[in-house]
């Protein structure tokens, strides 16, 4: 007979905005867990951000999921729960750094005369082209009219 495998099938995810415990089958990405997590929480706030292993009753440092991670059980007392974008760590507020597009204190781009000039050059040559183009086909009659009677 084969031994059997004491380890479970599915892994399970608690849902802290709902309560929930998900199954997903090992080999998932993180980051497929969390949309799919997000999309039965159905607009409720707060949303998950990621997952992290957590081990019960120990103070122990938590295991981050990115959102290409494969979601694996590291064994008796590990959990996997997910973390929510209005989660405040241990009394610290996590804040947006300044230097990431998108963050409220990013300053609006200042246009500079470089930027102008470029546009104004491009617009000439644009016209220089066309101007160009245009002689060609006025004058393509006689072009061709001149290389018949070169032939």
């Amino acid at each position: 007979m084969a031994e059997e495998d004491d380890s479970p099938q599915f892994l399970e995810v608690t849902c802290r905005t709902s309560g929930k415990t998900l199954r997903f089958a090992p080999g998932t990405d993180a980051g497929f867990a969390v949309a799919l997590i997000n999309r039965k929480l159905k607009g409720t706030l707060p949303i998950a951000t990621h997952i992290e292993a957590v081990k019960d009753g120990k103070e122990e440092e938590t295991i981050a999921f990115g959102s290409n991670a494969i979601l694996s059980n590291f064994g008796h007392n590990w959990k996997l729960q997910t973390v929510l974008s209005s989660e405040q760590r241990k009394g610290m507020a996590k804040e947006t750094p300044r230097h990431v597009a998108g963050g409220k204190s990013r300053e609006p781009n200042q246009i500079s005369s470089a930027y102008i000039v470029k546009i104004i050059l491009a617009f000439i040559l644009i016209f220089v082209l066309g101007a160009i183009f245009t002689l060609f086909l006025d004058n393509l009659p006689e072009l061709i009219v001149f290389v018949k009677s070169m032939i």
